[in-house]
């Protein structure tokens, strides 16, 4: 029995919903769209969608306001396409559990790649949880958080203890935005969420490792204002 996913598109602009329909519909998904915030629970709640993609401008709640409430009872990824874009509701948002953002307008590959990104985030972690490996393997890189070791190009990388807990963080949440606020939480503790500075030395030297060209990243990339993401395809 071949499986697909379903996608729950919540979405009140129609053109735009019949556009995301028709277009994910030709890659397979199967499509449940609704136009408002709690029409979107209540099918969330219903039909357990895989995905949900999530406007944040909806008529009768704020599209926050859902996106608080599925987190309180479902770990479904959650993309968040919307036309603020200014930094601080990217960060709000996926401070509150989305697992990606898009700032409309977006071309339809790159949400594709985020749908990838996302529901690959979400097998990995089910197959850790049966396993309980944790070895990270792209393009040369590669990071085995059972042995802790971490090597680039067969060559192996020293790494201080707190480069090695960024680099544990971002291998377990590959593909997605981490914002400054949650590395440092994860990393540093709860206390040390405005030391963003210190963020930035460590990513610096992190990067400088494991990376070719410090300069041109192919892992390790900055969402200019929000956080990082380590690219896992």
């Amino acid at each position: 029995m071949i499986y697909d996913p379903l996608i729950l598109i919540v979405e009140d602009d129609k053109p735009i919903s019949n556009f995301l329909e028709s277009s994910l519909k030709t890659q397979g998904y199967r499509i449940l769209s609704v136009a408002s915030g709690k029409e979107a629970i209540a099918q969330a709640a219903s039909h357990v969608p895989d995905l949900v993609i999530l406007d944040l401008g909806l008529p009768d709640i704020d599209g926050m306001e859902v996106l608080t409430n599925l987190r309180s009872w479902t770990k479904t990824p959650v993309i968040i396409i919307s036309a603020r874009d200014q930094e601080r509701a990217k960060v709000t948002a996926l401070d509150c559990g989305a697992d990606d953002y898009l700032t409309k307008p977006f071309g339809v590959g790159e949400l594709l790649a985020r749908l990838r990104v996302a529901f690959r985030h979400t097998a990995n972690v089910s197959n850790e949880i049966g396993t309980n490996k944790e070895k990270f393997d792209i393009a040369g890189l590669c990071v085995d958080l059972e042995k802790r070791y971490v090597t680039v190009d067969g060559q192996r990388v020293h790494l201080t203890p707190i480069e090695y807990r960024l680099i544990a963080v971002l291998v377990r949440n590959a593909g997605k935005v981490l914002t400054h606020r949650f590395l440092l939480s994860e990393v540093w503790g709860p206390g040390s969420v405005g030391q963003t500075q210190n963020l930035r030395v460590f990513m610096a030297n992190l990067r400088r490792k494991i990376e070719k060209d410090p300069t041109k990243p192919r892992y390790l990339m900055t969402e200019v204002g929000v956080g990082y993401r380590l690219l896992d395809e």
